[in-house]
């Protein structure tokens, strides 16, 4: 198993963290000693623990975000994801706009 390391962003909460990485909430809460389920502070490093089978079909883009950056927290090509998306200009995306991750 290998695992990632992701910077909570404002906005988000465990339970769309742990949908974004296949995991659980209890494995968020275990992993990282977080004794309170409603608090957790923007620029908090999570550890997380995931597989190859882990990765969402679909990530909604949140401000900042890059394709660069998505594809590194995912572990993906950039490419592969450009290539999925069919995206003329991949510096061009917006919060709110879902980018699939890949095609299985």
């Amino acid at each position: 198993m290998t695992s990632v390391y992701y910077t909570v962003e404002p906005g988000d909460t465990l339970w769309g963290i742990a949908q974004n990485f296949g995991t659980t909430i209890n494995d968020l809460l275990r992993y990282n000693n977080i004794p309170d389920i409603n608090r957790i502070f923007p620029g908090t490093q999570l550890y997380i623990p995931v597989g190859t089978s882990t990765t969402p079909k679909w990530y909604a883009v949140r401000p900042g975000d890059t394709l660069f950056s998505i594809s590194q927290r995912y572990g993906l090509d950039i490419n592969d994801v450009i290539d999925n998306n069919n995206l003329d200009n991949p510096n061009n995306i917006y919060p709110g706009q879902l980018i699939m991750l890949h095609n299985q």
